[in-house]
């Protein structure tokens, strides 16, 4: 095979279709990979029953059937104890850090590396946002720099269990311990993840689940915060409903606390509710097809997938993310390129969110909101050398991710050394 084989310079695609080259774009005339993919949400014929069923009841929030179900057995399932319901993941992780009494004059250490709502949710409640670098591998927050990044003024950690990979819980939360700081985890990718047989979202203090419209779980839109803690659960359900309390009938928030209506509806619930019977089964999918991808790629050069943690992590695949070794690739080659030349073969592999959190053309905050620590690894992963797929590529038949493998390793043998 040579570099004229490949479908951007004329050869033959490995998926059935036709290569259009627009300037400086490539169109693929198919179907391509994610074309042949379980299309995104899954739509499941119960859950218009039980749409029908909250609809005609007129119980359509303030926490009735379906979100009553949804705190036990969502907890249950994730391995915590308490779950409270919103209307969001950024409302989640707000009321997690009102729950812990996080406030103007405190520091909250996150990685450069996720979505802006996780560096902006210590401004919503005061405090100061402190970036910081990503481990090379994972892709997650650098316990090394969260200790660099430590001052009195600091008062929790935001660790993100980003795309395929859980954060070392194990070294954030001795950290964390040492200096008296709480853990927030978000767990926003990581519906059903575990490290050492414990659900994300019951290792720290607080975890955070988005349920917006690409997540693992979805209903358009909501979030819950998890916790084995009492205490916490009952501060962070009265931050999101107005004051109110599951715990201590009669009993009002405690003076300064301030409460917000993030509330969650009962027809979000049920959808949500649908999807958790579903999820051991998906899981296990999307995992088996990560792992076939990275057995057939295994002598493939240029490229390897991103790790997790720790060797018995249970990782639950909302991208498939991989990295590319920069110094194999070949002169002239770079993630641009591949990207149009997977794109050519039918294989649609992204830059993600295409910069770190305070290069994003969103991100809009001032300055001197926040502190910025040296993040080579977070600018290296997002401009050269991340490539993500989304999750529901992973749910396609096994004809489908063999062909997704071919077409990764037929572009990397002729980019790579």
């Amino acid at each position: 095979m040579s570099m004229s084989d490949l479908a951007i310079n004329g050869g033959k695609p490995v998926f059935d279709g036709k290569v259009v080259l627009n300037g400086d774009r490539v169109v693929f005339e198919g179907k391509g990979a994610i074309d042949l993919a379980p299309a995104w949400p899954i739509p499941y014929p119960e859950t218009e029953e039980k749409l029908i069923e909250v609809y005609r009841s007129g119980k359509w929030g303030g926490v009735k059937k379906y979100e009553q179900l949804l705190m036990d057995e969502f907890s249950k399932w994730q391995g915590a104890k308490y779950s409270a319901w919103m209307a969001n993941g950024t409302t989640t992780l707000e009321c997690a850090l009102i729950a812990l009494g996080v406030g103007p004059g405190d520091e909250v250490i996150v990685p450069g590396v996720s979505w802006i709502a996780t560096a902006e949710v210590p401004i919503y409640v005061g405090a100061t946002p402190v970036i910081v670098d990503i481990d090379k591998e994972t892709f997650c927050i650098d316990p090394a720099k969260i200790e660099e990044a430590i001052t009195p003024r600091t008062k929790a950690i935001i660790p993100v269990h980003l795309f395929s990979s859980v954060a070392d819980m194990d070294k954030i939360n001795a950290i964390a311990k040492k200096h008296n700081l709480f853990v927030v985890e978000d767990c926003a990718h990581a519906h059903g993840a575990k490290q050492h047989g414990k659900g994300v979202g019951a290792i720290g203090d607080i975890g955070s689940f988005s349920f917006q419209l690409s997540k693992l779980m979805t209903a358009g839109e909501g979030g819950c915060c998890t916790t084995d803690n009492e205490e916490y659960f009952d501060r962070v359900f009265r931050a999101s409903h107005i004051g109110n309390t599951r715990i201590h009938p009669g009993v009002n928030p405690e003076m300064g606390m301030i409460c917000h209506q993030y509330r969650f509806t009962d027809f979000q619930a049920a959808i949500i509710y649908d999807q958790l019977k579903h999820q051991d089964e998906l899981k296990a999918k999307r995992k088996k097809s990560a792992d076939r991808i990275m057995e057939l790629l295994k002598n493939t050069p240029g490229i390897v997938q991103q790790k997790s943690s720790c060797a018995d992590d249970d990782r639950a695949y909302y991208f498939f993310a991989m990295r590319l070794l920069l110094e194999r690739l070949k002169p002239g080659i770079d993630r641009k390129f591949l990207m149009k030349a997977f794109q050519a073969e039918g294989v649609l592999l992204h830059e993600g969110w295409g910069a770190p959190i305070v290069d994003m053309g969103m991100w809009n905050v001032p300055q001197n909101l926040y502190v910025k620590h040296p993040t080579p690894v977070c600018e290296e992963t997002m401009y050269q050398s991340g490539l993500f797929s989304m999750g529901n590529l992973l749910l396609a038949d096994d004809a489908v991710i063999d062909k997704v493998a071919e077409g990764i390793d037929k572009v990397m043998r002729e980019c790579a050394e």
